[in-house]
């Protein structure tokens, strides 16, 4: 059962857009960033696939965040390793 809160506690980068995310029910997850960034079109996203900036996060009240929140994820796709969304059928043309 997934708790109804959940903060990050602790971070390492095992990769140059990989991170193992520590949670405070003990889960851990590691993420690859990589896809979602690159698929991005978004100039303000894309900024972070250079590994320089891309390894600047920090946590932020238990929250994962990169510069003054320009790249933040909803805590339970972290949670859930599932970053990435598929377009609703509709918007697929």
């Amino acid at each position: 059962m997934i708790p109804t809160v959940v903060n990050i506690v602790a971070v390492e980068q095992v990769s140059a857009f990989r991170l193992r995310l520590h949670f405070d029910d003990n889960t851990e997850q590691v993420v690859d960033f990589h896809p979602f960034l690159s698929k991005s079109y978004h100039p303000a996203i894309r900024y972070w696939l250079d590994p320089v900036h891309f390894s600047s996060f920090r946590v932020e009240y238990g929250e994962l965040v990169w510069g003054d929140y320009e790249l933040c994820f909803p805590m339970m796709d972290l949670y859930r390793n599932q970053i990435e969304h598929a377009l609703p059928l509709e918007s697929v043309a």
